[in-house]
């Protein structure tokens, strides 16, 4: 029992399998690889190292070779030397041998005279003249020194010779044939120079002293065109390299980059026109050779910045561009004092790139920003735009506020792009893009608001809808966003980038921004803003009225039926007139809105009484223009009385009133509510009803108004309003499916505080929204 428990605790030795075993079968094919890599970088390694010793090797053999060639370039001089010398020896002893034969001559007179003489004349025909050797002397002295290039010794000697020797001073036609071998001799010389100064400048690594020497001595050939040339391709040789030494490092600093080139390019054009001032002088010919130089490295400048900036659509290239205008227009604006004016120049080369650049852009800002289902996360933190529009934040969902912090960052994240001459040359454009981008987003709003008919929400279907606000609080809480955006954010943003555009000094009086709020163009661009935001607005009056107007099934609450079948012969002996039932609901439909409006937009007064204000325009401009309405009158079948047009006088004056009494008169009301009540006259007239003595006097109207709103808010008349027949106007729950009880809740005092809270004298007149003459 014993060695079976053994067996069974210690295996046979025959199940262990050796290390090296296990080592050949699960050796791993990365350890393989590794082993692999490591042996070719070995090989690699040594490849290496031998390049490097050939390349030693050959370096050294060059250096040698050129020790060679220097040394051989100075025994050629020396060569040049003797020769020299030699020649002079040969001249020295030719006059040696003339003067021997004129002594020999003079001393042997007596002496086969007529035998002697043609001889000795040949002799002396054949030997040079003292001028013709002071030639061959000068001839070859030049030589030497464009040998040694010694150019200012050539070109003094070269001067002296020329202001002394008489051959070369008249015409070459007349000369001799000897005069005109030297002159053409003298010119090849002075060609050679030449060619000599003009391979001096085109050295790649010539000193500016040594170019200056050379630019110099071609001025004093009388090369004074070719010397100026020379100057602008010498520089501009130099700012091509040093271009080509800096583009690569573009791709690192995508922003930068512009300003650098800047910086290279036209501190090459200020000292190239330097120099040829103080080279030239103020000579119009070499001015506008400047100029125009100038004009083509700002070409080329232009091209660079196009071909080597980031994608146009990326926020990198908008910074690039931004930074190209900044530093190459102040650059530019540097170079006026030396009378160089390519400003102009350089803002026609860049608009097309810069509009190029904002467009694409903006196409990028307006699809991130009406792109709501992809929010980034890190933007929603953002403390510039947070504070005021987290206020509109719902507990049931934060699309509508994360979508607007969304597009505050946009707009911020451009506008940090902009640099002062951005905004100077380029600020209409921005601000008009900006525009259209919020137009957009208002647009986008507009679809999360209910639609009034159903073809629109047909229409709607067709889009994706990211948030959609149903209850009063929801759309108010998206018009104060949108509010909110328009009156503070906006212009905040923008104003103190224009500020800081207002602050920078321009060197001419018309590059000098005004004030930026008094700026035509930021004018311009609050009205195109503020149209925008009308659209929201009227949408969701609209939609809002005609959901007050008409039921479910599409029947008209408000029609002209309550105006033809009301009980009585007079309003003005009736104890207790009252508004229709449909006003009324008007009333208490507007007094719980201006309610939920004081806790949705608390602090935002402004917006409140805009909607309001607009609301009541709203109810009494459809009812101006509903025809249906007034057909009826017009209808000879239908009787009329005088109460109907009591009744509808009253609830103009009832409407007019209910706007003074909240705090926001509007002379649109008014003027509507006229218009409707002269329209009534005129109807009721032609049917035969005599106004004068149908209608009380205007005050009584009024007051009756005041207190119909009065007797509302105090619940006085809560059962009279209940106990109208509804088969005369049709008012149905839906009107108030809002409120918790009928139309006795009008009594609310809590209603009243909120709905009065505006008092008239701190009312902002709405009708700059409304009425472009208020």
């Amino acid at each position: 029992m014993e060695s079976s428990e053994e067996d069974d605790d210690f295996p046979s030795i025959e199940s262990i399998t050796h290390q090296s075993k296990i080592d050949s079968l699960y050796q791993s094919h990365t350890e393989k690889g590794i082993r692999k890599v490591c042996c070719e970088l070995l090989d690699l390694k040594d490849a290496v190292e031998n390049l490097c010793g050939n390349m030693q090797t050959k370096y050294l053999a060059f250096l040698r070779m050129s020790e060679e060639v220097v040394e051989m370039e100075h025994e050629l001089v020396e060569l040049r030397k003797h020769i020299s010398a030699q020649g002079i020896l040969v001249q020295d002893l030719m006059t040696g041998v003339c003067r021997e034969l004129e002594e020999w001559k003079s001393a042997n007179s007596d002496i086969g005279d007529s035998q002697l003489d043609p001889q000795v004349d040949e002799l002396q025909g054949s030997l040079p003249s003292d001028a013709d050797n002071r030639k061959a002397i000068f001839l070859e002295n030049i030589d030497v020194l464009l040998a040694e290039h010694k150019v200012e010794e050539a070109i003094e000697a070269l001067e002296t010779e020329e202001r002394n020797c008489l051959e070369l001073k008249g015409p070459g036609d007349t000369a001799s044939t000897e005069a005109s071998s030297y002159r053409s001799a003298f010119l090849k010389r002075k060609s050679m120079l030449e060619d000599q100064l003009i391979e001096i400048t085109e050295q790649p690594l010539v000193g500016i002293l040594e170019l200056k020497k050379a630019l110099s001595a071609l001025i004093k050939l009388g090369k004074g065109p070719l010397a100026h040339q020379l100057l602008l391709k010498s520089y501009g040789s130099r700012l091509q390299k040093r271009v080509e030494v800096f583009l690569p490092s573009c791709s690192v600093y995508p922003k930068t980059f512009p300003a650098t080139l800047s910086r290279l390019v036209f501190s090459t054009i200020s000292v190239t026109t330097k120099e040829s001032g103080l080279i030239f002088g103020d000579n119009p010919v070499y001015t506008n050779r400047v100029v125009q130089w100038a004009e083509w490295e700002i070409e080329y400048f232009v091209r660079l910045v196009k071909e080597n900036a980031p994608s146009s659509e990326t926020d990198f290239a908008l910074g690039a561009a931004c930074n190209c205008v900044q530093a190459s227009l102040t650059y530019s604006a540097m170079l006026e004092s030396q009378g160089l004016k390519l400003s102009k120049l350089l803002l026609v080369l860049l608009r097309p790139y810069i509009e190029e650049v904002l467009e694409l852009n903006f196409r990028r800002a307006r699809r991130a920003a009406l792109d709501v289902a992809e929010i980034d996360e890190s933007s929603l933190f953002s403390p510039r735009s947070m504070s005021p529009l987290s206020a509109f934040a719902t507990s049931s969902d934060s699309v509508l506020v994360d979508s607007g912090m969304k597009f505050m960052d946009i707009i911020e994240d451009i506008l940090a792009q902009l640099t002062p001459m951005a905004v100077l040359h380029f600020g209409a454009n921005v601000l008009t893009r900006i525009s259209q981008l919020f137009d957009k987003y208002m647009d986008m709003l507009i679809k999360s608001l209910p639609c009034p008919s159903d073809e629109d929400n047909l229409t709607e279907l067709k889009e994706v809808i990211h948030f959609r606000a149903e209850t009063d609080s929801e759309q108010l809480a998206l018009l104060g966003l949108a509010f909110t955006i328009l009156d503070e954010l906006l212009p905040l943003a923008v104003i103190k980038v224009w500020n800081v555009n207002n602050e920078t000094k321009e060197q001419e009086s018309e590059n000098i921004v005004p004030n930026a709020s008094i700026t035509a163009e930021l004018k311009e661009w609050k009205r195109n803003l503020q149209h925008s935001f009308d659209k929201l607005r009227d949408h969701f009056c609209r939609q809002y009225v005609l959901s007050f107007i008409y039921s479910r099934e599409g029947k008209t609450r408000l029609n002209a039926l309550i105006y033809l079948s009301g009980e009585g012969e007079d309003l003005y002996w009736d104890s207790d007139p009252l508004p229709s039932l449909p006003f009324q609901a008007l009333f208490a439909k507007l007094q719980q809105l201006a309610t939920v409006a004081g806790d949705v937009l608390l602090g935002k007064e402004k917006i409140q009484k805009i909607l309001l204000a607009r609301l009541t325009e709203t109810v009494v401009m459809w009812l101006s223009e509903e025809q249906e309405f007034w057909d009826l009158f017009a209808d000879e079948s239908v009787p009329l009385k005088p109460l109907g047009l009591q009744q509808l006088i009253l609830d103009m004056h009832f409407t007019v009133e209910i706007a003074r009494f909240a705090g926001y008169p509007s002379r649109h009301v008014h003027q509507i509510a006229s218009a409707i009540i002269a329209r009534a006259i005129r109807t009721f007239s032609a049917r035969g009803i005599d106004p004068q003595s149908a209608l009380p006097e205007d005050e009584w109207f009024v007051e009756t108004a005041k207190t119909a709103i009065n007797k509302l808010l105090l619940g006085t008349s809560g059962s009279e309003a209940s106990e109208i027949d509804e088969d005369h106007i049709i008012i149905h729950d839906e009107m108030v499916s809002d409120f918790d009880e009928t139309a006795s809740s009008l009594s609310s005092v809590e209603s009243f505080e909120s709905f009065a809270s505006a008092s008239m004298g701190e009312l902002d007149s709405p009708v700059y929204f409304t009425d472009p003459e208020g």
